[in-house]
């Protein structure tokens, strides 16, 4: 092997495969799990068998994939960038009010006032819909502004913020000011969002009923293909040469800079598509969940986002995606035996994470593994 000389450049790491022959078996197992197993066990399982999926745990689960898109967005700019972001439930409430938006139009006139407005509006006594709700009424439009909206905004406060080499604690509090900002604003009844009840009461959603078995399942389906999709493609990204040049900024942005690397449009980048990651969540969320109020923009569930993110593993991808099922399942049963413990059990578990499991829930298990292949490895 030859060294490299003073004039060569340093060659790029060779790239590896995308997934290993475990992890490609483990992507086949989810797919079966998510297009085959759970849809015949909700539909065709009779509801008093043992084997039943309940209605209830359709939509728990496709409500937790959707956390889990929004873990692994954060992970992409806090485990991959170093950007810890605390408003990131801005971006996915504005894709869950771009598809509110949608499905509110599709009402049409089964409202409450048979009128052609939405409810909230005729109460309010408004006359025409405000300017934009101009596209509300187009699928086609409303998923591109799905990707737009949160897509927008995410470009032009990022552009501002890192050309300002705005970072660290600074950069969070901001984040989580901007979603403080906006919650206040959609909790006005005069913005034609509904004020704090937001939207709610859908019945259709391209002209088909949203009360019913089948597509109920469709969207927990769909939510599940769009979660794999996003993994896959974050792997990719990852270890691309863009990810390499993302996870060396998060290491030492200066001496990315030296090395003529401008971090600017690299930390841009990610965030954008972070932030287009989450309003897809929403927009996953909200036909599922059948509500969009200001409350999903509240500081708390940002501050969450990273809790999964922390729980499961930064920088690991799919250790977010655990955290968000851990956190989220351990909230359903907690909510409903200890409600008044719940808050507490959450920053016991941030705090011991931090503390006693910096990699995480991941991190935890690949020591665990490590060490009994050293075991098993001394003991042959």
């Amino acid at each position: 092997m030859t060294a490299t000389t003073a004039s060569s450049p340093v060659p790029w790491p060779a790239r590896g495969p995308l997934l290993t022959r475990s992890g490609w078996g483990t992507i086949l197992v989810a797919l079966l799990v998510v297009c085959a197993v759970a849809p015949a066990l909700n539909l065709w399982v009779p509801a008093g068998s043992p084997f039943h999926l309940s209605d209830y745990m359709i939509g728990l689960l496709g409500k937790i994939m959707c956390y889990a898109i929004c873990a692994l967005a954060m992970d992409l700019i806090w485990g991959y960038t170093g950007i810890l972001s605390l408003g990131h439930g801005l971006f996915f409430a504005l894709g869950g009010y771009v598809m509110g938006m949608y499905l509110m139009r599709q009402i049409g006139t089964d409202g409450v006032y048979g009128s052609d407005l939405p409810d909230f509006m005729v109460f309010l006594d408004w006359k025409e819909l405000p300017w934009h709700w101009a596209l509300s009424d187009s699928f086609i439009a409303t998923l591109l502004l799905i990707v737009l909206v949160p897509g927008g905004l995410a470009f032009v406060f990022g552009y501002f913020a890192f050309r300002s080499r705005i970072k660290g604690v600074y950069f969070s509090i901001i984040t989580q000011a901007l979603t403080f900002a906006a919650m206040l604003l959609f909790f006005r009844n005069e913005t034609g969002f509904g004020g704090n009840n937001g939207f709610t009461d859908f019945k259709r959603i391209l002209g088909l009923p949203l009360a019913t078995a089948e597509m109920r399942m469709a969207l927990f389906v769909l939510t599940g293909l769009t979660l794999l999709g996003f993994y896959l493609w974050a792997r990719w990204l990852v270890q691309s040469k863009f990810g390499r040049v993302l996870q060396a900024v998060r290491d030492a942005e200066s001496r990315v800079m030296f090395c003529g690397y401008n971090p600017l449009p690299y930390k841009l980048t990610i965030w954008v598509i972070s932030a287009v990651m989450c309003g897809v969540a929403g927009a996953l969320y909200v036909p599922q969940v059948g509500i969009i109020n200001p409350s999903e923009m509240s500081p708390a569930n940002s501050i969450e986002i990273a809790i999964w993110t922390a729980v499961g593993g930064r920088a690991t991808l799919i250790g977010p995606i655990i955290g968000a099922f851990v956190v989220n399942g351990a909230k359903s049963v907690l909510t409903v035996h200890f409600p008044e413990y719940w808050l507490y059990f959450l920053g016991g578990l941030f705090i011991a994470v931090t503390l006693f499991m910096p990699q995480g829930v991941v991190g935890l298990a690949r020591a665990a593994l490590r060490r009994w292949r050293g075991q098993a490895g001394g003991a042959a």
